[in-house]
């Protein structure tokens, strides 16, 4: 993974300084909290419903075992002993006292991380798909694309203060993993005619109050002209995207109101006049980064694996945690292991500072000291020896590590909601606690197979249910928590908005709501089919009629 040199380290240390003198000179009296607001939110620091919220920027959901113990004592030291694992491949700490503060983002530079850039209207934690690297069928690493962008991004004196926050999004490999059509900006690696490689993209995706599928702007851009073009894209939403109202000036609605034939042309236009001036993408910079991304140096083993396989054979949870959350690896006698954050009844993406110190063990004994976020709010252990696989899962097992339910109706996205969030207007955590008591039974959840369920408090869609095959939205109905379903959405490479079923229901109904359109579901499925197989075939009407039929 990426290490810090001179010029990163200086710039996380001087900002924790920057930040302790500007949080002394709030504490005495110096500034208000109007002053203040935007000097924290820049070093990603949130005033919510109970405390101080700090977000900690994890670039592209990679995590050395070292950052990770580091998060756990933070979690122990100035929080409740606990995490919460982010769809932006983030971590947040939810009851933080400013006066800490300081002290945390100086243990944070510490060993090379910081909450630069995860708040305020700039480029936020550039994500990528969470298998990188090691999963078969990538065009390149995007890892290494994400780890240029971060550094052309970070502090980008033209796009420190755009009309609103920028999201960016990689992806080389399909299926995509990595939500890239639900971005600002997203990218796609790929091979053109030539077999040269570069990248699809795409602009204008977001969710929120106005929930949008990216389009492409450009087929094809040669890896040397990368920065350049994106340099292109935010200067034309920089010029003119809307100030005048916040709810209208993310880069989705300038291409919704100007088409994206005419985006595209702008953009286009800017380009031609300043490629060459534009930031450039050598070769050789892409060589360096590189590096920092070689594989392993794996051990050339002998397939099938027979200890892998008996024990596989010989104990059915083992079997069942194998065929729900170990995923391909490229190498032979490899696994990538998901480590799911979703356990009966707890909180989806939460993880006790004890649990992080067990994982970070686990990635030094099983997975050459690297963890890596998802955009699921699932961890993953990305290099582990098939061999090692039960050893792994017994370890997991005893720290509430190893629940089989990757993708299943359990592994449900949640955003904190009203619990935290002073934005939201509905609690998400008990909403997803309720259903995934209602369907416990593992023997039932894989019988239902792939059905992703999103929740969030609010249309700020953090829990980004515009995109769930079942998507709940949290609602206030004249003063009381009622919830919205929609169906039908997707972030995968065939990205969909969910439609709206109909009218709400308070939150003791939703997990019946959830039944029915799961007998629905059932009733029309056909041998193999998928939840949103089955809805994009059947349509939105006998989901409906059961779910609002009399009686």
């Amino acid at each position: 993974m990426y290490q810090y040199d001179a010029i990163d380290q200086r710039l996380v240390d001087e900002r924790a300084a920057q930040f302790r003198e500007q949080v002394r000179r709030r504490l005495a009296g110096e500034l208000t909290d109007l002053e203040f607001k935007p000097l924290r939110l820049m070093n990603g620091l949130y005033l919510q419903l109970h405390a101080y919220m700090l977000r900690i920027a994890i670039p592209y959901g990679t995590l050395s075992s070292r950052q990770m113990r580091r998060l756990a004592e933070i979690g122990r030291r100035y929080d409740k002993d606990y995490g919460h694992f982010t769809t932006r491949q983030n971590i947040q700490f939810n009851w933080i006292k400013l006066e800490n503060t300081p002290d945390i983002l100086d243990a944070l530079a510490e060993v090379e991380m910081h909450a630069i850039q995860t708040s305020g209207n700039c480029i936020r934690n550039v994500t990528a798909d969470q298998y990188a690297g090691v999963v078969a069928g990538e065009v390149e690493d995007p890892r290494i694309y994400a780890e240029v962008l971060r550094q052309w991004s970070t502090l980008h004196p033209e796009f420190s203060f755009l009309p609103r926050k920028f999201k960016i999004a990689i992806s080389g490999a399909f299926p995509d993993r990595a939500a890239v059509k639900t971005h600002d900006i997203g990218l796609f690696i790929k091979r053109n005619g030539k077999g040269e490689v570069g990248f699809e993209v795409l602009a204008g995706g977001g969710q929120g109050r106005t929930p949008v599928i990216a389009q492409t702007v450009r087929d094809f851009v040669p890896k040397a002209e990368l920065l350049a073009y994106l340099e292109s894209i935010m200067r034309v939403y920089n010029l003119m995207g809307r100030r005048d109202n916040i709810y209208k000036a993310r880069i989705k609605i300038l291409v919704q109101s100007l088409g994206i034939e005419k985006f595209r042309a702008l953009v286009e236009e800017d380009y031609a006049a300043s490629r060459d001036s534009g930031s450039p993408l050598p070769d050789a910079e892409i060589a360096r980064i590189a590096a920092f991304f070689m594989p392993p140096a794996y051990e050339r083993i002998e397939t099938p694996v027979r200890a892998f396989e008996a024990a596989r054979f010989e104990n059915r949870e083992f079997a069942r945690w194998v065929q729900n959350n170990v995923v391909a690896h490229k190498r032979p006698g490899y696994a990538i292991a998901v480590v799911s954050l979703k356990p009966e009844g707890g909180v989806p993406g939460d993880a006790s500072s004890d649990q992080m110190d067990a994982i970070a063990d686990l990635a030094d004994e099983f997975s050459g000291g690297e963890v890596r976020v998802t955009h699921e709010q699932n961890l993953v252990l990305p290099n582990v020896r098939q061999d090692a696989l039960h050893a792994l899962w017994q370890k997991l097992s005893k720290h509430g590590l190893a629940t089989p339910n990757l993708n299943l109706i359990t592994d449900i996205i949640a955003c904190p909601g009203l619990d935290y969030c002073a934005l939201a207007n509905a609690r998400s955590i008990p909403i997803a606690q309720r259903i995934q008591e209602r369907f416990a039974d593992r023997e039932r959840q894989e019988l239902l197979g792939e059905l992703r369920i999103k929740i969030s408090g609010c249309i700020n869609a953090c829990g980004h249910h515009h995109v769930g095959h079942i998507g709940i939205l949290g609602v206030d109905k004249q003063g009381e928590e009622f919830y919205q379903l929609s169906l039908g959405g997707s972030a995968d490479e065939n990205a969909s908005v969910g439609k709206i079923l109909g009218k709400g229901f308070p939150a003791e109904q939703v997990p019946d709501a959830i039944e029915k359109l799961i007998a629905t579901y059932l009733d029309h499925r056909t041998d193999g089919e998928k939840f949103i197989d089955t809805y994009r075939r059947i349509g939105i009407e006998p989901f409906k009629e059961r779910v609002y039929a009399a009686g």
